[in-house]
């Protein structure tokens, strides 16, 4: 009996074979399922998370866009606060805040390529912080790959629309916004040392 045990593997004791713990009302658990039950619904909370805030970013910049292509193109300027801060609707090709027009098609890919990035990393993803953070860099180059698609002259080439214009700086849009603000939040994490899994190290 104790050769056949050990040909075929079968443990001699349930915990070296990792049997399932029994409990004092005769049940038993499996630990393996318990853990990843309680890893799971975490995960998805913050993968949840991370889509929703790239769906309302997104949603606000597409928007936003749309009012002022049909309100303010064509029209004079808007003053918002004096001459510091104002609305006026210009179509640009180059990256966030207007830098870079001759390369519309490589934002283009970089912004595709930053989605692709995002969307890999958010299965790994086990921090809030980190979910915001991604979900404004997802919802902000969404928006603005939209415009690079389907705005004119052409797919891939399209310009993208910004009307936030302050005094002495580039005119933006809430995409772009979304963008920076999702950047300077990575930066803060990756400074405390947070990374996506939820992990925490010091240097």
């Amino acid at each position: 009996m104790a050769e056949a045990e050990r040909i075929i593997g079968t443990p001699d004791t349930p915990e070296a074979a990792g049997a399932e713990p029994e409990h004092s009302d005769g049940s038993t658990t499996d630990t393996a399922d318990a853990g990843n039950t309680a890893e799971r619904p975490r995960g998805r909370r913050w993968i949840a998370v991370l889509f929703g805030v790239a769906a309302f970013a997104y949603a606000l910049d597409l928007i936003s866009k749309m009012i002022v292509v049909a309100k303010l193109e064509h029209q004079p300027p808007i003053e918002i606060i004096g001459d510091w801060l104002k609305f006026e609707a210009i179509r640009n090709a180059g990256a966030a805040f207007g830098f870079g027009e001759a390369f519309t098609v490589i934002f283009t890919v970089i912004a595709a390529a930053v989605i692709v990035v995002i969307a890999r990393l958010a299965r790994k993803l086990y921090s809030l912080p980190w979910a915001i953070a991604l979900g404004l860099l997802l919802g902000g180059a969404l928006g603005n790959l939209t415009d690079r698609i389907f705005r004119s002259p052409g797919v891939f080439e399209g310009a993208v629309v910004d009307f936030i214009a302050p005094k002495h700086f580039a005119v933006f849009n809430l995409a772009d916004s979304a963008i920076v603000c999702g950047g300077i939040l990575i930066v803060l994490l990756s400074f405390r040392g947070l990374d996506p899994d939820g992990t925490v190290h010091k240097d």
